[in-house]
């Protein structure tokens, strides 16, 4: 699958201390040979939070990871960010097309990446219920691929100019269809019922009738690659998914910025929709609105896997690193991170060229 050259709104970056760390032991099932990176900050929490971020096409781990703040929020805040990286030689697109990435442990890049989750829970001893993924464009599909395949791992995803779980897969047999680009959903040609897109949820994992994660999609209105009309599509499946009505219990106009609208379905807000007018697909992705609802930051009485209610708690406790080394950082993006190395150095962040953030470079 393929993007467009793509131009965009400028993304803000910052320096991390800690290093990224390519992982090459075996970590469990991964029959894609999706690559495992991972960032551990210096000082974490007790039983830390995980977050996952994959990529953008023509993206890759040490792009995600330079290319927006969340090692440096987690290095602020101890939790850990798996990076993992496509296989996909032709593009670095996500398989988010296939009936095996499509289908609880059934194989493709999905697994791959819950397989990463697995083995960082055992190794850091980190918290099982509050696992999370969030991306943009690929990523995106990515992120809605792994809420509707594996809700008994994630806690929550924010997807961002993104597509609704398997929305790219192509009509009839999709076994083994991992590098599919389906024109007709990234076009915005396809808008099935709401049973429909129930019963394609649902079928990832039929024998699944357990709790589902939270929700949150960010779409600009004028994207010309992946078409607005996903978006819609995307708030019509999860609604019903999650058995809440299709009509907003609240509309929150110009947040997080100037012309964007928030729109809260549920009394628990357990979907958010973003709307962001006249912005095309190199959204700007806004990782303090994810951090209020992932709550990473948290330490006590957060938000977690299994959660009834709001995800917004007064009581909630917030951890914050004494280590600090955070400072803003202006360099070429042709910054390399050697793959032979067992811890690679990147203490660098290269910033926006020509106001093109670094996901809409690759």
């Amino acid at each position: 699958m393929k993007l467009p050259t793509l131009l965009s709104l400028s993304l803000p970056t910052l320096t991390a201390a800690a290093t990224l760390t390519p992982i090459t032991v075996d970590f469990g099932p991964n029959p894609r040979n999706v690559s495992f990176n991972i960032f551990v900050p210096d000082v974490i929490q007790p039983s830390p939070p995980i977050l996952v971020n994959p990529h953008w096409c023509h993206g890759t781990a040490q792009a995600a990871f330079a290319g927006s703040q969340w090692a440096t929020l987690a290095s602020k805040h101890g939790f850990i960010v798996i990076y993992p990286g496509s296989p996909n030689a032709a593009d670095q697109c996500w398989d988010v097309s296939s009936k095996e990435t499509l289908t609880h442990d059934g194989g493709g890049d999905s697994l791959g990446i819950v397989s990463m989750v697995r083995w960082t829970l055992e190794k850091y001893n980190a918290d099982k219920k509050r696992v999370f993924v969030t991306g943009v464009s690929s990523g995106g599909m990515m992120t809605q691929v792994l809420l509707g395949s594996y809700p008994d791992v994630f806690a929550a995803g924010a997807a961002f100019a993104g597509v609704p779980f398997g929305c790219f897969a192509p009509e009839g047999d999709n076994a083994g269809q991992y590098g599919y680009w389906n024109a007709e959903c990234a076009t915005g040609k396809v808008m099935n019922t709401a049973q429909k897109w129930v019963d394609t949820v649902k079928g990832a994992y039929p024998d699944y009738d357990g709790w589902r994660p939270k929700v949150q999609l960010f779409h600009g209105t004028k994207d010309d690659v992946v078409f607005y009309q996903n978006h819609i599509e995307g708030v019509k499946m999860w609604t019903n998914v999650l058995g809440l009505s299709e009509t907003p219990a609240s509309v929150v106009q110009n947040t997080p910025l100037s012309g964007w609208t928030k729109s809260v379905y549920g009394a628990n807000g357990w979907l958010e929709a973003y709307s962001a007018e006249g912005v095309p697909h190199n959204i700007q992705v806004q990782e303090n609105t994810v951090m209020d609802v992932f709550q990473l930051d948290c330490t006590s009485n957060c938000f977690s896997w299994g959660q009834t209610g709001s995800s917004q708690s007064s009581t909630t406790t917030k951890w914050s690193s004494t280590f600090s080394t955070v400072t803003s950082t202006s360099i070429s993006t042709s910054t390399t991170i050697p793959a032979t190395t067992t811890q690679a150095a990147c203490t660098t962040k290269p910033s926006a060229t020509n106001g093109v953030p670094l996901w809409a470079q690759w």
